[in-house]
């Protein structure tokens, strides 16, 4: 009888409004695909690198975007917490929401124990949505996974890197030197 049990799924109002009552205060979890999922702890070097990435970014960025930390960004039956989220300026335009698909020029994960998640399921999430361009940073195998061009759930533009120099596709003239961000000098 229990073959025929399919589990409900959460829409993002439903989230919302679990947010507003404090069902969810002091745990660590997103929405992804309707299903409230745990997220994984950071351990320093994940945070370490997130932290001085994101810093990184906004030195270079300056006021040509807006970068975010482990925040909220509102997408169709999804809520995820990317690392990083370098979304349309200015800061003040998301005080009464979360960026949304077409506010974000892309999305990074630093990822140690995740990789196998983020090279996945949230690929797919943010190919369906509509993200231009998506960086996964494997901290510990030294490789930035560059995904661009969504197509349906998969991005037509997948490349592994792990040497040289790399720039967003929305900031052509903004480079990272994959040398130095291994060693920790980007920072």
């Amino acid at each position: 009888m229990t073959d025929n049990l399919a589990l409900a799924k959460w829409s993002v109002v439903d989230y919302h409004r679990m947010i507003a009552a404090g069902i969810l205060i002091d745990r660590r979890v997103e929405l992804l695909n309707g299903d409230i999922l745990e997220m994984s702890p950071e351990g320093p070097l994940h945070k370490d690198s997130g932290e001085g990435l994101a810093h990184f970014l906004r030195q270079r960025l300056k006021d040509k975007a807006w970068v975010r930390e482990v925040g909220p960004i509102t997408l169709e039956n999804s809520e995820p917490e990317p690392d990083i989220a370098v979304v349309f300026p200015p800061r003040s335009r998301y005080r009464d929401h979360h960026p949304y698909a077409d506010e974000i020029f892309w999305l990074i994960e630093i990822s140690d124990l995740t990789l196998s998640k983020d090279l996945t399921e949230k690929k797919r999430i943010y190919a369906q949505a509509g993200i231009a361009e998506y960086w996964v940073v494997a901290i510990k195998n030294r490789e930035i996974y560059v995904f661009r061009q969504p197509i349906n759930s998969d991005y037509q533009y997948q490349e592994k890197f792990t040497t040289g120099t790399l720039s967003a596709a929305a900031f052509p003239d903004i480079f990272i030197s994959l040398d130095d961000l291994w060693s920790g000098n980007i920072f």
